[in-house]
């Protein structure tokens, strides 16, 4: 037999003594009370071994008994930041240096491992982070939420950050959004999270994963976006406001953006969504699979450059053209200025003014299409001006559904005598 287990033999015997000690009422001269109201418990120990044992609690029983040596008074100590249910864990080791941690569930020894940071146990941490990391992998990848923000809290818990910043490069990154506590994450640190340089995960996914990680915030929200009213896009909005300028939309391809984020554009900054637009506008197509690269596909418009289905890739051309109108009009710009902008915002988006006219002459289903044929026909935009027509269509997409658009411009109308013959025949 070694000389070590010869010096380690009587161990065993001093630790259960000690814990005798701490079951002891007789001989304690300290009480602790730990927990925050109204969860509170007091706990009797003694400051010899608390002074030894946790540095944390040297620096307060040295406070604590300066103030109340000259009245004689028992020393008290509060440590509301400690569970009472977690605290007796705690002072087994501290007493007789034992935690056998496969009686405890998991999230216990998470909240034990929080609870030794508090009180400067270091010994613990490290024994706590391993034990962990080696017995309990599966469920921290399936709790990955608790332990990312837990790690990344506390400067002590490194061994905790490096498995998650392990997993967060690994292959399998689906696993931190598949997590069953995901939407528990705390903006801070899902934002840590998306903006990590070595996630290896499309853009598209981590959209999907930060909407509905925003939408878990606000269960109030519908499931269906097409529902949603001027309020609840507020609120979306304000939820993800400081999440959406970390994600990378100009590495969608077009058809991601029409099916994925076009639903949800009112949540999108103005600017932001005007550069996208643009940008889609102006790349030629390319057919190749979801990436995170920056080589885009397009959102095409005519059928040499088609990406998308031909209708959905004009009806956002067309409600993007539309919401242009509404800006320039809030302006206060005069008519003449107004067409000008319009043909020039064509030019700068790369639009064909005739393309989206024929595709007018046909599709003219939603209340903004019916618009716009009206608006080409009021400027002469593609073929001659016609006021009748204009006039009529205007009316017609203002009964389809209240349009601000179209009842200012039926207001023009009349101001100016445009397109009336017609009507009073």
């Amino acid at each position: 037999m070694s000389v070590i287990m010869y010096d380690n033999k009587f161990l065993p015997k001093l630790s259960q003594n000690l814990l005798e000690i701490l079951e002891d009422n007789e001989f304690y001269d300290i009480t602790i009370e730990v927990g925050d109201d109204p969860y509170v418990k007091i706990f009797r120990a003694h400051m010899v071994i608390l002074n030894y044992r946790s540095s944390y609690l040297r620096r307060i029983l040295s406070a604590s008994v300066n103030k109340n040596k000259n009245d004689g008074s028992l020393t008290h100590i509060k440590l509301p930041n400690i569970s009472p249910e977690i605290f007796p864990m705690v002072l087994r080791y501290i007493y007789g240096g034992r935690l056998s941690l496969e009686e405890y569930d998991t999230s216990d020894i998470i909240r034990i491992l929080v609870a030794s940071n508090e009180l400067s146990l270091q010994e613990l941490i490290t024994h706590l982070q391993l034990f962990l990391i080696e017995n309990k992998k599966n469920w921290m990848e399936q709790n990955f939420s608790l332990i990312y923000k837990t790690s990344f809290e506390n400067n002590s818990f490194l061994k905790l950050q490096n498995f998650c910043t392990e997993l967060i490069m690994s292959k399998e990154p689906e696993k931190i959004f598949n997590s069953i506590d995901f939407n528990s994450l705390t903006e801070n640190c899902l934002i840590s999270l998306i903006q990590h340089d070595n996630i290896k995960i499309n853009v598209i996914q981590v959209w999907e994963q930060v909407l509905k990680w925003g939408i878990a915030q606000n269960p109030e929200l519908p499931s269906d976006p097409s529902s949603y009213s001027k309020n609840d896009f507020i609120t979306l909005k304000n939820t993800l406001q400081q999440l959406i300028p970390f994600i990378n939309f100009f590495n969608l391809t077009s058809k991601e953006y029409l099916d994925k984020v076009y639903p949800y554009k009112k949540i999108i900054p103005k600017d932001l969504r005007e550069n996208l637009f643009k940008h889609f506008m102006d790349q030629p197509n390319n057919n190749s699979e979801p990436k995170t690269t920056k080589e885009i596909d397009s959102i095409a418009t005519s059928s040499k450059q088609e990406n998308l289905p031909a209708e959905e890739a004009f009806n956002i051309i067309v409600d993007e053209i539309d919401n242009f109108i509404y800006k320039l009009l809030n302006k206060g710009i005069d008519r003449k200025s107004e067409k000008q902008k319009v043909i020039e915002y064509f030019n700068d988006y790369n639009i064909n003014s005739q393309e989206i006219y024929n595709w007018l002459l046909n599709n003219r289903i939603s209340r903004n299409s019916i618009f716009l044929f009206g608006y080409f026909n009021y400027h002469g935009i593609v073929a001659n001006e016609n006021y009748d027509e204009a006039l009529s269509l205007f009316i017609c997409a203002l009964a389809q559904e209240h349009n601000k658009l179209a009842q200012y411009f039926i207001g023009e109308c009349y101001r100016f005598g445009l397109g009336i013959t017609r009507m009073k025949n």
